[in-house]
């Protein structure tokens, strides 16, 4: 029998490839009056494989972001993910980001539940009457 870590069973594939965990929250939520999961993230200090290490130099993150990933055990999991910034040392105005996959273009959800939500429109959506 092998040991695994939890986090692995309750985030998107790959996620932690990129991310540490810097913990994680049990919360109500006003508007809802229901409880809540919050796991907060942070981009590990790796700079995009495109781009030379020697040229450019880690200057702290972006704004937090929050996206709504699958509920667990019945409650709303929403990540908090806090994605760095790295600065051209040669050029300061020059700042770059990672780009990821995991979260769905023009949404507050992953990827993998935006797919998920998707999928189960377009099932009701072609039930035969």
């Amino acid at each position: 029998m092998s040991t695994i870590d939890l986090s692995t069973l309750l985030l998107p594939s790959d996620l932690l490839d990129y991310f540490t965990v810097l913990g994680a929250l049990e919360l109500g939520d006003c508007s809802t009056k229901k409880m809540i999961y919050k796991i907060h993230l942070e981009e590990k200090n790796h700079l995009p494989k495109t781009y030379n290490q020697d040229d450019y130099e880690s200057k702290g993150f972006y704004s937090e972001k929050t996206v709504q990933d699958f509920p667990v055990r019945g409650k709303a999991l929403y990540l908090c993910i806090k994605r760095r910034r790295w600065r051209l040392k040669q050029d300061k105005s020059i700042t770059i980001k990672s780009d990821y996959s995991f979260i769905s273009e023009g949404s507050k959800l992953t990827k993998e539940l935006s797919d998920f939500l998707k999928g189960i429109c377009l099932k009701e959506n072609s039930i035969p009457f």
